[in-house]
């Protein structure tokens, strides 16, 4: 069932802005003579339900009603005659056939949604390709053991670079072991309720992001949000001492990795390094980074001429860091390597998502060995040990070389460098014992911080004029550029930051309320954004613009209210599927921000079907 709508923590710090958020109400809303004027000139009556109406041959069920078939798991009681007739039935965004009993989805789709679903499309094509090449046979693979294996590595797969867990400070090794026991102790991981070609499902393996305050990270449409490591100059107040330990200690391996990107950059002349004599313009990072104790002295050999500076600052400065966690034993089902025959994967081949480009991946291992199932292997056969973690690499989309699966123990790591993961791809593959993993990365954040989103906020805020002299609000422009832009950012601050926040419902309160101040503030902007819709669609009434900037106007507001009522749609039925229901109750998605008609400090209704219809009629 949807949530009742909870009083938000914008609603109750908005202050001054209350009056802003209380204007008049939009005249739209289902009660309104000129919508009820449009309707009824094509409406018919329903028997057995008053409220519903017959337009244009689709039924469009009223507010209260739609909700109501919203609370009770989508399925709404419809009259036999409906059914039995050629009408429609709009509802939840999805169109249902009453002469076929088919649902067909009828609500228009966005440009980005329609370019993902291309990349999806493409994806599967080529797998399915691959897969017919192959038959009933396997592709090769090579794992140390083999004789080729290093020449293998060298010639096709020169841009992973592999660590022993000996290479790396034991004090490190210590501070990191000890923060994923901690977090994973206080139950900060979480496994992703994902979105994979319109349809939810969790994530094998459980997941938390940590990195700089404000920043997200994206990937399989799900928006996590980073719980901020400390950072000088941002107050954060964790739940416990020993999750700010944690989170330290995770800063300390990100310098650590940081320099070894660097050296393995360097060591392959991939930073485009000019030969030069001028010392006195090289600037050491390494020993810059020594004296702020971020690592030890035996990575002091790098060098980087200033000229390179901003490049590699670019492709090594870790902001984020993705932490992973799964116990193979505890899962049920684990899918298998299709291609190699590698055998159990915790996660399935796959780029690396939302990275600035040729930036380096670095990921530290930690397998809980010593457990009896790991002890008792004795792999002799060919192939991986299967009671090992491996990590997988194959050229992508590639039949003629053979790939690699590589195991990591406690402690070991990892570069994918450069272009690596864009040519190639990775998987992991399964061992026995519980395994731990922080995949620090350069996350793409052009359009994934707080300062992003809080100046898109600005930008679109600009259209709306107060009259210093009353509380009259109007807009400044009506030019149809202005007016896409403006509702554009309206959906973005919707459907890409607030409701992907809430749908994760309150697990970042198990480390951190540090969110909550900020996403009260995008609310009370979006709440303003609801506003500028309505004064959008009262100047659309008035007839004042020509009827081709009017025509202009409500092109462009049908597009993007037409794709805000679906996302809406979507996101509500996500809230109740049944995955989101079989949830711990502090983890159950919140269907955020929800309201009913009866709610009067909204200008418009939540469900925008009659507006959009309103709108179709006028261009008619």
């Amino acid at each position: 069932m949807l949530p009742q709508r909870r009083r938000s923590p914008a609603a109750s710090q908005a202050g001054a802005a209350s009056s802003v958020l209380t204007a008049p109400a939009s005249p739209l809303r289902p009660s309104t003579p000129l919508l009820t004027a449009a309707v009824a000139n094509r409406s018919q009556p329903v028997p057995g339900n008053a409220t519903a109406r017959c337009l244009m041959g689709v039924v469009v069920l009223g507010g209260a009603e739609r909700r109501g078939a919203v609370r009770a798991g989508g399925k709404a009681a419809l009259p036999a005659a409906v059914l039995a007739g050629g009408c429609s039935v709009l509802k939840g965004g999805r169109r249902w056939s009453g002469a076929s009993g088919v649902a067909r989805v009828s609500a228009a789709r966005g440009g980005g949604s329609m370019k993902r679903r291309a990349g999806e499309r493409e994806k599967e094509l080529k797998k399915k390709k691959l897969l017919e090449e192959l038959g009933e046979g396997k592709l090769p693979y090579l794992t140390p053991a083999d004789a080729d294996f290093h020449h293998l590595q060298k010639t096709r797969y020169s841009k992973l670079i592999f660590r022993k867990s000996d290479t790396v400070p034991e004090e490190l090794h210590q501070m990191v072991q000890d923060g994923f026991l901690t977090l994973r102790k206080h139950g900060c991981f979480f496994q992703d309720l994902v979105r994979i070609k319109g349809k939810d499902f969790f994530t094998p393996v459980s997941r938390i992001l940590i990195g700089k305050p404000g920043c997200t990270y994206k990937y399989l449409n799900t928006r996590l949000f980073t719980v901020p490591w400390p950072t000088e100059g941002c107050e954060i107040k964790y739940c416990s001492p020993q999750i700010h330990d944690a989170c330290k200690a995770l800063i300390k391996l990100n310098d650590y990795l940081h320099i070894e990107a660097v050296k393995a950059l360097q060591g392959q002349n991939l930073l485009g390094t000019k030969d030069t004599t001028v010392i006195d313009r090289e600037q050491n990072f390494a020993t810059s980074l020594i004296e702020k104790g971020s690592f030890s002295k035996d990575q002091s050999s790098c060098y980087v001429p200033e000229d390179d500076y901003t490049s590699l600052n670019n492709r090594t400065s870790y902001n984020l860091t993705l932490l992973n966690y799964m116990d193979p034993l505890q899962m049920p089902y684990l899918k298998q390597e299709p291609y190699f025959g590698m055998g159990n994967m915790a996660v399935s081949w796959h780029h690396d998502e939302n990275l600035v480009e040729r930036s380096t991946v670095a990921v530290y291992s930690y397998s809980c060995e010593g457990s009896s199932a790991e002890e008792a292997s004795d792999w002799n056969l060919k192939g991986r040990d299967p009671a090992v973690w491996h990590v997988g690499l194959k050229v992508a989309w590639d039949i003629e070389t053979p790939g690699l699966a590589i195991p990591l123990h406690q402690g070991d790591l990892y570069l994918m460098l450069d272009d690596l993961n864009m040519t190639h791809q990775h998987c992991v593959l399964a061992g026995f014992s519980p395994r731990f993993s922080s995949t620090h990365r350069v996350a793409d954040c052009s359009r994934g911080t707080l300062e992003y989103i809080f100046g898109q906020c600005e930008l679109a805020l600009q259209n709306l004029q107060t009259d210093s002299n009353s509380t009259a609000l109007s807009l400044k422009s009506l030019e149809t550029a202005v007016i896409k832009q403006m509702e554009e950012i309206h959906n973005e601050v919707e459907f890409e930051w607030l409701r992907q926040f809430w749908f994760q419902g309150k697990r970042y309160l198990k480390c951190t309320d540090w969110w909550l101040k900020p996403m009260a503030k995008l609310e009370e902007f979006w709440r303003k954004m609801e506003l500028m819709t309505s004064l959008v669609l009262q100047e659309v009434r008035k007839k004042e613009q020509t009827e081709e900037q009017r025509n202009e106007t409500i092109s462009c507001l049908l597009l993007v209210l037409t794709e805000r009522q679906r996302l809406r749609n979507e996101w509500a039925a996500r809230c109740q599927s049944e995955a989101a229901e079989s949830l711990p109750e502090e983890q159950k998605p919140e269907c955020h921000p929800f309201w009913t008609n009866e709610e009067s400090n909204m200008p418009l209704p939540f469900d925008l079907e009659e507006v959009i219809v309103h709108l179709q009629n006028l261009v008619q």
